[in-house]
């Protein structure tokens, strides 16, 4: 069945933002609904731009004062004290994905001028702690790489009128062995918590290139002991 199409926004080029998918519009209909979003899905199902996107809306409609993005800041086992430069050289790499997607929206100017003056905050997730965050859009990026209790610290900072979208793909967790990952545990302890959405996108919400969704397909075959066909590997 064909879906209406879902408008979020319009980029400062005039190019529409919409859901595509079926899982897309009800993760959109999700952000609109609830406090709490937990976007969950592989690489290219769209979780972290049409958050970013649903941001930039609730910002322009004055529905909230600022918009906060971050993420954690251990990937592939890299830790920020092994990368070189100063804090800001540091962080980037890390923060690029989240830059990228509100620069596509907003465009270099209103982008640059919001990050000036504060309204648009992007930080590492060590940067969250023993804050309140009211009136804010915030969006946790790369979830799955938080441990339980950095989880739990960002949740808990959550002030009045702000609402919150966490991302996250549970098949990539690049946290030690030994170290659980707070996505997986929310999921556990938030599954019947009123007022937290829990949204699965899967590949076949892929919408980059369509040998993006088959190369998706294949890694998650692959995962589950099986070629594409159904054989044992």
């Amino acid at each position: 069945d064909e879906l209406p199409i879902d408008l979020i926004c319009m980029t400062y080029r005039g190019k529409p933002i919409k859901s595509k998918t079926f899982s897309q519009k009800r993760y959109v209909e999700s952000m609109r609904k609830y406090p709490v979003v937990f976007g969950i899905g592989p690489a290219g199902t769209g979780k972290t731009f049409l958050a970013v996107a649903m941001a930039v809306k609730a910002f322009r409609e004055k529905q909230v004062n600022r918009i906060i993005l971050t993420r954690p800041a251990v990937e592939a086992g890299e830790r920020l004290g092994f990368l070189p430069g100063d804090l800001q050289n540091k962080v980037d790499p890390y923060l690029r994905p989240l830059y990228d997607a509100l620069y596509h929206i907003m465009g270099p100017e209103t982008y640059h001028t919001n990050l000036e003056k504060g309204v648009i905050e992007v930080a590492p997730l060590a940067y969250m702690r023993g804050r309140t965050l009211d009136d804010a859009f915030i969006i946790l990026d790369e979830a799955q790489n938080t441990t339980p209790e950095q989880m739990k610290m960002f949740l808990t900072r959550m002030g009045i009128g702000s609402r919150m979208v966490i991302t996250g793909d549970i098949t990539q967790i690049d946290l030690p062995k030994d170290k659980k990952s707070g996505l997986n545990e929310a999921r556990r302890i938030l599954k019947n918590v009123n007022g937290v959405s829990f949204i699965y996108l899967s590949e076949r919400d892929v919408v980059r290139h369509e040998l993006v969704q088959r190369i998706v397909r294949a890694y998650e075959e692959d995962a589950k002991g099986r070629d594409v066909y159904g054989k044992e590997t």
